[in-house]
């Protein structure tokens, strides 16, 4: 009896098997997610600094403040990406992004040091990622005390005579919620918005209305019109409902326009659904376009720079990120949200999104015109 069973279960196990392999988007689908997400995961996901670009505005320009940097840049994480002048310099210089970490030495830090008082200096933030912000700060608080123990050991004294005043903008408690919440007003949305709009074509392949749709009085692009509607509405009522929460029941507060934030939202939903209409028109089922959704998920959420820096990844990810929309969607949507920015702060981000746009639904299109299958 076991071994007549076994059998019989050789014999499905071989069937099964094989009706999976030779469909040749299951072989695909079952080598490329795995290989992709396993590289993603190891090369995006780190959270691990590997370069922080600071300014620095040394007023003291002594030896002491000059030991303490090299200390810094001899780390190899603190890359300076300017040399300031005076104070009113830094607002400008975190606003656009160019340094994440602002050092500001007093003048009296030389005077300070040798009289065996304590000398701060300050260290301003910027926390629009508190991950990111927290592990830069935590780096600077090593190597401020590194160099308290060697002056100790030089000049003797009991107490940490360096001591660091920082400062952290656009989130002064370093909240993660601040910074996650801002971010999934466009995630969360573009999950459903890509799952909608990927099934919609095939869901009716799979019935067998896609033929009748196309021998309608209706153009392809008519019908890519009709089809697109939906979930740009349904993500943008879901990117209401999250903003809502961040605002209303964790009390996140906004800075900027809610105009502004929607401008930006309409373009990401708009080039989330070119994106989904190609995978609808591709695929033969609902079965292949869920897979293929999913397939595409986690690796335009990993590179987003939503969960890791994209600075942090190595040069080939960081291009391929421009064919993201949701790199340029969360950027928009947490400078608009955490900094007040207007439209003119962050019209960059709308272009990238206008070309994805502009090449997913003519293609798209053309697809549903060839009617592939």
């Amino acid at each position: 009896m076991l071994p007549a069973f076994l059998l019989r279960i050789g014999h499905l196990f071989r069937k099964e098997l094989l009706a999976i392999l030779k469909d040749r988007s299951s072989r695909v689908i079952l080598v490329m997610p795995v290989l992709m997400q396993s590289l993603l995961f190891g090369y995006a996901a780190t959270y691990d600094l590997a370069r922080v670009d600071y300014a620095l505005l040394d007023q003291s320009r002594g030896a002491a403040s000059t030991a303490l940097i090299a200390r810094l840049d001899g780390t190899g994480v603190f890359r300076r990406a300017a040399t300031l002048a005076s104070p009113e310099q830094i607002a400008a210089l975190v606003n656009r992004q160019d340094a994440l970490v602002v050092i500001q030495i007093p003048p009296d830090f030389e005077r300070r040091l040798h009289a065996g008082e304590e000398a701060p200096i300050q260290v301003i933030i910027d926390a629009r990622n508190s991950n990111t912000a927290g592990m830069a700060s935590g780096y600077i608080a090593s190597v401020v005390s590194a160099f308290n123990d060697e002056w100790r050991q030089r000049h003797g004294g009991a107490s940490a005579p360096v001591r660091v005043e920082a400062r952290a903008w656009f989130n002064p408690n370093l909240e993660t919620r601040w910074y996650i919440l801002p971010g999934m007003i466009a995630a969360i949305s573009m999950i459903q918005t890509l799952l909608l709009t990927a099934l919609s074509v095939a869901r009716e392949r799979e019935q067998g209305t896609f033929d009748q749709l196309l021998v309608t009085p209706l153009s392809p692009t008519e019908i890519m019109i009709g089809k697109a509607l939906p979930p740009v509405f349904v993500g943008l009522v879901q990117s209401t409902i999250v903003l809502l929460i961040a605002r209303l029941w964790f009390g996140v507060p906004m800075a900027g326009s809610v105009v502004t934030l929607y401008i930006g939202l309409a373009f990401f939903t708009v080039a989330s659904v070119g994106i989904g209409l190609s995978i609808s028109a591709v695929s033969a089922n609902m079965q292949q376009a869920m897979l293929y959704t999913f397939m595409l998920i986690m690796p335009m959420m990993l590179l987003s720079g939503f969960a890791t820096p994209v600075s942090n990844m190595p040069e080939a990810l960081q291009i391929a990120t421009l064919a993201n929309p949701l790199r340029f969607a969360i950027d928009l949507v947490q400078r608009v949200y955490l900094e007040g920015v207007g439209l003119a702060a962050v019209w960059h981000n709308l272009i990238p999104l206008f070309i994805i746009a502009a090449i997913t639904l003519p293609l798209a299109a053309w697809l549903f015109r060839h009617r592939l299958a």
